[in-house]
């Protein structure tokens, strides 16, 4: 049934101090996708350093390349690697991979500002590669990771209107907490849990910039939809060709509501079948130019 924007995977996982592994293995993602009716899944490297371990994105490719078509290989790349300025020939490396099969970029969470010259380096040359871009969102700066930005998302809009034939795939907390308007700005860092009584930055960004789409994969993007099951049907209607269905599956035995959310909207007619089958799978397919599915798992 579902086409996942947003895997993780690591041949070996490793130890995490709170005693459980990072991430899920190649079985262990393929036994959750088969319990999800997930029929194919997106798997993004993880390569800036700021928390995880770094992978190889040519382990992603091998892992995709002998998953009998299960998993979609995305490429990754941190904007300070070859040079460590901003005129990184980044280009170079992201064609080599779009030739091995890579179908985008990401998930780019690099601890930086979009303004950083590094990072809009990445999206320029992303842009020229062709390729849709998954991002992160974060509301700090020098402490874990994800890109950096403002109260209201000026930065992020920056981009968007700088790269307009680059499609950018926004996640994370400070992304979707902005889904409404924050009552307090320390509502970005978290996962607000007040009814959407009115819109935020979110809505207005992807009503004014079509380059913008957006996946409801974690704690941040399912919280969006939770928060307010009377609004959320409205934002999937109103948005429906641009949003993706994703998990960001990172320990292998975690709570993935994200179909239940959407089947359950569906079954009390809160949308309609056509939404729920394009967020479920065919925007992701239309976005990576993949072939539709003969057979698809009943959910």
């Amino acid at each position: 049934m579902f086409l996942d924007i947003h895997a993780h995977v690591y041949r070996y996982p490793y130890p995490t101090p709170d005693g459980r592994f990072l991430m899920a293995s190649p079985d262990q993602l393929l036994e959750r996708m088969d319990e999800l009716a997930i029929d194919r899944a997106v798997l993004l490297p993880l390569v800036s350093p700021e928390l995880y371990v770094p992978q190889s994105v040519g382990e992603i490719i091998e892992l995709a390349q002998a998953s009998e078509g299960r998993f979609i290989p995305f490429c990754n790349i941190d904007p300070r690697v070859l040079t460590n300025s901003s005129d990184a020939p980044l280009g170079i490396l992201l064609e080599h991979y779009k030739k091995l099969g890579c179908k985008g970029v990401g998930e780019v969470l690099p601890n930086m500002p979009w303004s950083e010259p590094r990072l809009q380096n990445l999206l320029r040359c992303t842009e020229q590669a062709g390729l849709p871009l998954v991002f992160d969102i974060t509301g700090r700066i020098n402490s874990g990771y994800g890109i950096y930005d403002d109260p209201g998302l000026p930065q992020l809009e920056q981009c968007l209107q700088k790269y307009p034939n680059l499609v950018m795939v926004g996640h994370g907390p400070a992304f979707w907490a902005e889904i409404s308007v924050l009552r307090k700005v320390e509502d970005r860092l978290t996962y607000p849990s007040y009814p959407i009584d009115k819109e935020g930055r979110v809505v207005e960004l992807l009503r004014t910039y079509p380059n913008l789409w957006v996946e409801i994969s974690a704690g941040s993007g399912a919280n969006a939809l939770l928060r307010d099951m009377e609004y959320a049907p409205k934002f999937l209607q109103e948005f429906s060709d641009r949003i993706l269905f994703g998990t960001d599956i990172c320990y292998a035995d975690q709570d993935l509501p994200q179909g239940c959310i959407l089947k359950t909207l569906l079954d009390a007619g809160k949308i309609s079948q056509d939404v729920f089958l394009d967020i479920a799978y065919r925007n992701g397919e239309r976005l990576l130019s993949l072939a539709p599915l003969e057979n698809r798992r009943a959910f």
